[in-house]
């Protein structure tokens, strides 16, 4: 069992997906709660996430042979994705990418806001999903597959502290030192994005690449 693989990917899906940045979104969204909806809201969004990235482990091969995409055309796309979330990221903002003014609004309207807008498309949306699956094909065995399930779940506990310390956390670090951490996640997702497309073109183009 490689370790170093699923540090790699617990912290891919930390930068990616980003639950500090995000805290300001949820504190906003759960403000009208009570500290037992919002507790309640935190469970079940990080519930959903955790839900959608073991499907999207088990089943993201599946879907790319059923529209007959390779992985390294998948790698190009997804890692495009990602840089583009990434660089909103760097400039402190989550990205039109992520969610849009409709969105905001038809969540505004909302009483439930944790599997929408919380858990989709906020936190497992395009850029988490096409890691995951870019990851999950690359290591395309039972046990890889459990490894990162594990570590999905672990993810998603971690998630779930922080939304339940949010208030806490959100008045210790302030909207600049949020936005701090969000620049340098957007860093780390940059590379990592990168890092995805060399590999996409890698796969594609053998001989150019040398």
């Amino acid at each position: 069992m490689d370790l170093t693989l699923y540090v790699k990917f617990f912290l891919g899906l930390v930068a990616i997906i980003n639950p500090v940045g995000l805290l300001p979104v949820f504190v906003s969204l759960t403000s009208h709660q009570t500290e037992v909806e919002r507790n309640q809201t935190g469970k079940v969004a990080n519930f959903a996430v955790v839900v959608i990235l073991l499907v999207t482990i088990f089943a993201g091969q599946h879907i790319l042979n059923m529209f007959s995409i390779s992985l390294s055309a998948f790698r190009i796309a997804g890692g495009s994705l990602i840089a583009i979330i990434a660089m909103s990221m760097l400039q402190g903002k989550l990205g039109e990418v992520k969610r849009n003014q409709e969105e905001d609004r038809e969540a505004s309207g909302m009483e439930s806001v944790a599997v929408v807008p919380l858990a989709l498309p906020l936190m497992a949306g395009p850029g988490a999903i096409s890691s995951v699956i870019v990851s999950a094909a690359e290591n395309n065995t039972l046990m890889n597959h459990i490894g990162m399930s594990v570590t999905v779940i672990l993810f998603g506990l971690t998630s779930f502290i922080l939304f339940r310390m949010a208030p806490v956390i959100f008045k210790l670090l302030g909207k600049t030192g949020i936005n701090v951490i969000t620049r340098l996640m957007g860093l780390l997702m940059l590379s990592i994005g990168i890092e995805v497309i060399a590999a996409g073109f890698k796969g594609l183009f053998p001989s150019l690449m040398g």
